[in-house]
Order: C-alpha cells, then structure tokens, then sequence
C-alpha cells in the first residue's frame, strides 16, 4: 500500500508519495489547472489502484478534493493544528517547504491511519443544499456589511431617516429612504402625509404617524451639509445595494425550501422544534456530511465543536473551548438549538440546568447542542423520523445521557 501527501496551493501543489516503510516513491509538482492535475491523476493512476492511495491532505473541501473523491481516492483531512503539533516528529529546527510538507502528510498518514477518518462524497442532493446554504450565508454577512454602511452614512448625513423605524433592511425603511432621500424631501412632511405613505406601504402599524414623525424630527442634524443631490445619490445607491441583497437571499430561501422537498434526510429532522426551512437545510448541509463520516454521536458532537477540550497534567486540569472543528456546523447547529429550547420542555430543562451550574448562555447552548446531536445521529443513522410526541408526559429523549 502506497500513501500520499498533497501540500496545497492557490496556483500549484506538491505531492509525494511513500510506501508502507516511509521511502519516497514519487515526487513531484503540479499546477491548479485542468492539465496540471489530470496529469498528476494520471501519474498516480500508474502507480497503484486509486482505492490503494490514500491521500492527506489540509483541507476537507475544494476542486482538488473534489476531483481526488471522483478518481477513487480515500481522501484523509489532517487538521492544521494537528500537522503542526506533529511537526518535532521529523526535525527539530522548525524548517517549512512545500515539498518537505508533502512528504510529512504522506508520511503522517501512513504511521497514523487507523486514527483518521477519511472523507465521504456527498451525495448530489446535500452538494447542491450545501452550494445554496453557503451562498446564503455569504450574502447574509453582506447584507448585514451593507445595512451597517447604510446607517453610518445616514447617521452623518440624514440622521432622521435612521432613527424614525427600528430597522434599516425593512421594506417600510427602504422605501422611506426611496422616496425622501435628504432631510429637506420631507420639509412639506406632516402626519396625514406620512400615515398615507404607511397605509400606502402596507406599515404594520406598531408606531403611530405621530410618533414616528416625533423621531424624525427630534434626530440630531448633521454639522456638514452636503448638496441635496449628493446626499439623495448616497442614500438611494446604498439603498439599492441593501434592496439586492435582500432580493437575493429570498430567491436563495425558495431554492433551499425547493430542495429540501427533495432531500432523503429532510422528513426526517422536520419535526424537530423550532428547525424551519433554513435551519434545517443547514443542519443536513453542514452537519450531515459529519454525521456521515463518524461512528458515534460522541465523535459528531467533536467534529461540530459541541464538546469542549480536557487537559490533564498531575494535580491541574483544565477544560477549554474546542477551536478546532467545523466551525459551519457548529454555528449551525447551536444557532438551531438555541431556539429549540423556547419550543421543547425537554430542552429548555437542560439549558436551565447548565444555567444553573454556572454556564454562561453560549456553553449552556453547546451543552444543549450536544444533547439534541446525540438524538438527530440516532434519527440520521436508523433513518427514523423524529417524534416530539414520544412517550408522551415523560421524558420525551431517554436514550439521552445526563449532562451533568
């Protein structure tokens, strides 16, 4: 059996490739590019059965991950922390090259195999869920960037239509904004004006016109008057980004929604308190493929960083924040069990509890992560619906060990 090591890059990658007693087989670089690396599949075609050559690599994902899983790879994530921990295996110095990488994953992987789990190919379903659940969360962070610009600017230059309602990125704010871009578009705004301009926009009514003009005017003015049109151009650009974004992200939710009445695994975590449409299409994208890749709940829980990190030595121990997991499955799975808890007894009892012994919100959160993880492996693993009604008036979860 022959092992392989890829050092990765942007533009170009080194290989190396060992045997079963640490000797250099082949080595050799290629480029990022559809030649570069059918020829560096190729090159290890002719060595061994693809199945017989697994690969190490730093990243779990990406094209180059992609196209060794399609030739038949195994292909092994090695965690960059861990890497570097093992570095003293070899030199004492603290020398780095490239090439001398690549024969240091080949070789990790050939001493430390039975202690790594290899990745699994997603399915094209989960593929395209995560494509879509990513692109979401990308164009979230931006919409929350662009918000956060809209309001400085305002806060400069129009400091009334910043204060008047509670959120910028609201349909009624943004068309505010549209149609009185400066402070001198609402010198003719009274109240009977602006409760047509609510009524007209469909305003939830949770502010009178009264109260919203009293903040409109008692906002503080701005020391640099620019010229009006300046202004007006500002505002509306800025406007137009935030309206973009938030167009998008409601085409993105109708994509993910349409998706997962596809998906395999999707009846089975809709029951799960408070999950809806997005969340669940982030847990089976960003959690299932961990729930894929491990043997036990206990491993999942790692993996998602719902489990913190012991260390013991003599008489001190101590208990710290696990940096190094998938840090898209944590948030997505915490964000969602977050809000189970104001829907399921079961799980506000153990947030409480771990409040209780002195947790603060976001440990007592992992610790109700934990929980809720152990229940969706065992849902995942025996394709078993989830059931909030189970034995109903006990504890619904009894196959869930105590956390204390």
């Amino acid at each position: 059996m022959l092992f392989v090591g890829i050092d990765w890059a942007s533009r170009a990658h080194e290989l190396c490739v060992v045997d079963e007693q640490g000797a250099t087989v082949a080595r050799f670089g290629f480029a990022h590019s559809e030649r570069g690396i059918s020829d560096a599949l190729g090159r290890l075609a002719k060595l061994a059965e693809p199945s017989r050559l697994p690969v190490a690599i730093e990243r779990p994902d990406g094209l180059l991950v992609d196209r060794l899983l399609e030739a038949g790879h195994s292909v092994v994530p090695i965690h960059a922390n861990a890497f570097h921990a093992a570095r003293p295996r070899w030199e004492g110095a603290g020398s780095k090259s490239d090439v001398g990488d690549a024969y240091r994953l080949a070789d990790m992987l050939r001493t430390d195999l039975n202690r790594l789990r290899a990745l699994r190919p997603l399915d094209p379903a989960t593929r395209e869920l995560q494509a879509l659940v990513r692109l979401r969360d990308d164009h979230v962070k931006a919409r929350v960037a662009a918000t956060n610009q809209l309001a400085a600017l305002l806060a400069t230059h129009w400091p009334g239509a910043g204060a008047i309602f509670g959120r910028l990125d609201s349909e009624i704010a943004l068309a505010f904004l549209e149609r009185y871009p400066t402070p001198q578009s609402t010198s003719r705004l009274g109240e009977a004006r602006l409760a047509a301009f609510l009524r007209r926009h469909s305003y939830c009514g949770r502010r009178s016109a009264g109260d919203l003009l009293a903040r409109l005017r008692q906002a503080p003015q701005p020391t640099h008057i620019l010229d009006p049109g300046i202004v007006a151009e500002l505002a509306q650009a800025q406007t137009r980004l935030v309206r973009t974004l938030l167009a998008s992200i409601a085409d993105l939710d109708r994509a993910i929604a349409a998706l997962l009445d596809q998906h395999s695994k999707a009846p089975l975590l809709r029951p799960l308190p408070r999950v809806g449409t997005i969340s669940l299409g982030q847990l089976i994208a960003e959690v299932g493929p961990l729930l894929d890749r491990t043997e036990s709940a206990d491993q999942a829980a790692a993996l998602c960083g719902a489990v913190p990190v012991t260390k013991r030595s003599g008489q001190q121990r101590g208990v710290c924040f696990r940096y190094a997991s998938n840090a898209k499955a944590r948030r997505a799975l915490t964000l969602w069990a977050d809000n189970s808890r104001h829907a399921s007894p079961w799980a506000e009892r153990i947030y409480r509890d771990a409040r209780a012994r002195g947790c603060r919100h976001p440990h007592a959160v992992r610790i109700l992560a934990r929980a809720w993880l152990r229940v969706i492996w065992a849902c995942w693993h025996t394709n078993t619906t989830y059931d909030p009604a189970r034995r109903r008036g006990r504890d619904p979860h009894p196959e869930a060990p105590s956390l204390t």
